[in-house]
């Protein structure tokens, strides 16, 4: 595979998800003039003694106290011990992998000072798989993430804790097994790998394409529960949707149409029974407006990846002079704002799929199409009874994580950072809830399998029955879960199920199916 050229220019979210996964990344070479520029534009500030933040003062509240030129380079080293205070559970490897690109890109731009030796060490460690361990917390999300970025900082110059072949090592020896060398840091070069956003944008961009899975995936499910509730598609008529023209509306009740095109199992005009209940009727409208708060945070996360987001800005002109801002790139509130949107997004497509697996476990709600608690021996057996509960659970959960994180604020280094954004919250609770959601589908997946089995055997209908991509979404759950005679364990069947919806692999094969990759 060839490799991604990291410029700082181009990166979108779909190669942040190759990059985790392996595909290998080098340093593009119209990235070093610039940034070999912004390095000797540093080390002329240093020679000059010129008072410039972060590189001859001290940081935050010590703005005001100046650093000679011979400690210019201490002080970067105690900008990273003193600032690795992370704490809670280890982010996940491929987060780690996503914020080390992210920050290499980032520094690729030539606005942070840093010397392309940084940046290349940042990509070898991805090409050989060296992964600093980082606590998920810590950042306050301005300015920047600086307290998990410190830990992989720590890991740059030989320090700190890495993860090597599925070993856990200190940073200096997991570099050397990998082959490389840690590197001294230079003026500036802390504050660069510090001051930053790289864990918002790294795990939001992971998060995104999840999420885009995770959408189409619950349209799927809507459908295969529409059939098994004897439902109408007659709400997703085109001409409906054109009179409320919001794109996402119109796309979703689009592919509703395709996965159920040829459906035996929906119902026809019936004058006794002319609309369904809303998370069935309404899908277009709802799961559309979700796929907004998912394509907003990829239009602001696609925009981050590409930013110089620290702090100071070192420009040089094309005479050479040298103008250095300090300023508030470094601050997560658009990466803040768009995960707390998108967590509010994804915990309504929750709350949707829960009310549609509430209505398949229940006669009384859905007409007696389906057998209570979808089981033929109800009383002796509790059948699928439980399985609403656990999405219930997760739905209210989500509604707590939903609080947007933005919202909040608290004032540190003495009131000089007196206001923050909580980017990193918000993303970590964003996937949280996107985790619950991809369980609450699969239990909608399964019990809308087991009421399609109902349907069958009364109507005398077969699989091959179901709509164009229905019938394939079946057939993926069919193949790891079958129908459930009596009652059984549904733990593990809820995590098969789950796994089906986390990989992409019912998304994939029902867009295969309909032409549509």
């Amino acid at each position: 595979m060839d490799p991604l050229l990291i410029s700082g220019e181009n990166l979108r979210v779909d190669d942040v998800v190759a990059v985790v996964h392996g595909r290998p990344v080098a340093l593009d070479p119209v990235a070093l003039p610039r940034m070999e520029r912004s390095r000797a534009a540093v080390e002329s500030l240093v020679a000059e003694g010129r008072a410039v933040y972060g590189i001859t003062t001290g940081f935050g509240r010590f703005k005001d106290r100046l650093i000679s030129p011979d400690e210019v380079r201490t002080l970067q080293s105690n900008l990273v011990r003193s600032h690795a205070v992370g704490v809670g559970p280890d982010l996940p490897d491929d987060v780690v992998r996503a914020m080390i690109l992210a920050r290499a890109n980032t520094l690729a731009l030539g606005h942070s000072g840093a010397r392309p030796a940084i940046v290349q060490l940042l990509l070898e460690m991805l090409n050989t798989g060296v992964t600093p361990r980082i606590p998920s917390q810590g950042s306050l999300g301005a300015s920047g993430d600086l307290a998990p970025l410190a830990h992989l900082a720590l890991v740059v110059v030989g320090e700190g804790e890495a993860r090597f072949q599925g070993r856990l090592m200190p940073g200096g020896e997991a570099l050397a097994a990998a082959g490389l060398r840690p590197i001294k840091l230079e003026a500036k070069e802390g504050l660069a790998l510090l001051n930053g956003t790289a864990q918002m944008v790294g795990m939001g961009a992971l998060l995104v394409r999840r999420a885009i899975n995770l959408v189409l995936t619950a349209d799927i499910a809507a459908c295969l529960s529409l059939e098994a509730l004897h439902g109408t598609d007659r709400a997703y008529d085109p001409r409906v949707h054109a009179l409320r023209p919001h794109p996402r509306q119109i796309n979703c009740a689009d592919f509703l149409r395709r996965v159920l095109k040829g459906s035996k199992f929906l119902r026809s005009d019936d004058p006794n029974n002319v609309q369904d209940a809303y998370t069935l009727r309404c899908v277009p409208q709802v799961h559309g407006a979700v796929r907004d708060s998912i394509a907003y945070a990829q239009w602001v996360i696609d925009i981050e990846l590409n930013t110089v987001n620290d702090n100071p800005i070192i420009f040089v002109d094309d005479a050479g002079a040298i103008d250095v801002v300090s300023a508030g790139n470094f601050h997560g509130e658009p990466v803040a704002l768009a995960m707390d949107y998108a967590k509010l997004g994804l915990t309504e497509l929750g709350n949707m799929s829960e009310r549609r697996c509430a209505r398949l476990v229940d006669a009384d709600s859905n007409g007696a199409v389906l057998p209570m608690f979808l089981t033929a021996n109800g009383g002796l057996e509790s059948g699928l009874m439980m399985a609403q509960y656990t999405a219930a659970a997760l739905a209210s959960e989500n509604k707590v994580l939903a609080h947007p994180a933005s919202a909040d604020t608290i004032p540190t280094s003495a009131n000089v950072e007196d206001h923050v954004s909580m980017g990193a919250a918000a993303v970590r609770q964003a996937g949280q809830i996107l985790q619950h959601v991809e369980t609450i589908v699969a239990i909608e997946l399964l019990l809308a399998a087991q009421g399609i089995d109902f349907r069958r055997r009364e109507m005398g209908l077969r699989a091959s029955d179901l709509g164009a991509g229905s019938a394939v979404a079946y057939q993926m759950v069919r193949e790891v879960i079958p129908f459930i005679e009596r009652d059984v364990v549904l733990s593990p069947l809820i995590e098969q199920s789950r796994q089906l919806v986390a990989g992409g692999a019912i998304k994939r094969a029902v867009e295969q199916q309909l032409g549509m990759e």
